[in-house]
């Protein structure tokens, strides 16, 4: 039920999760973790495949999906299956556009995680959000 979902307060309960869905990927995919107010997990959908610069995370398909799940909170993942995790000018770019188009529906965006080789980087960890 309701109460033994994930609860995603911590930076490394979230990192150790993405590792375990997006590190082994073999192909490039954004990911959307929708969360609750209490900030539990109602569901994580990988969203896009591809490089994110050949994929555009359509703002618009995130927004959707975000009302329809009634999400009040929202963690972006991406892999890069290249194991490099430094956050890109694209992925710093698709965040930005990504906050603003969810704050007009009230879904705040928490972090934005790029996994690769093992690690997680949080880029609200690095200032980036």
């Amino acid at each position: 039920g309701m109460s033994d979902r994930p609860v995603f307060e911590s930076v490394d309960a979230v990192r150790t999760y993405l590792r375990l869905q997006l590190d082994a990927l073999p192909h490039e995919c954004f990911a959307v973790m929708f969360l609750d107010v209490r900030h539990r997990l109602i569901r994580m959908d990988n969203m896009f495949r591809g490089t994110l610069s050949h994929t555009i995370a359509y703002p618009r398909e995130v927004v959707k999906r975000a009302l329809a799940l009634e999400a009040a909170a929202v963690i972006l993942a991406h892999n890069h299956p290249s194991g490099h995790t430094q956050p890109s000018e694209a992925d710093i770019r698709l965040t930005r556009t990504l906050k603003e188009a969810l704050a007009l529906v009230e879904v705040s965006v928490l972090d934005h995680f790029v996994v690769g080789a093992g690690q997680a980087v949080s880029m609200a960890e690095l200032g980036l959000l």
